[in-house]
């Protein structure tokens, strides 16, 4: 199979997979569905990560989702 096909699997996996997090997350439900606002809130995670409370964020929502894995 040629490369890019591979690799465009891959991706189209990838993508699949991270939309799937969104849906068991609930947020899907409880926006409502609203695209914009569950953009705007993944551009606030995105601030918030790059922020100077970027490392704190991220240890508090990692281990959060640890525990939702479980």
């Amino acid at each position: 199979m040629c490369n890019w096909r591979v690799e465009r699997r891959k991706r189209t996996r990838h993508l699949i997979e991270l939309g799937g997090l969104v849906v068991k997350a609930r947020v899907v439900d409880i926006t409502e569905d609203d695209r914009a606002l569950i953009y705007g809130a993944l551009l606030w995670m995105a601030d918030k990560l790059q922020s100077d409370q970027g490392d704190q964020a991220r240890d508090v929502w990692a281990e959060k989702g640890k525990r939702a894995f479980e």
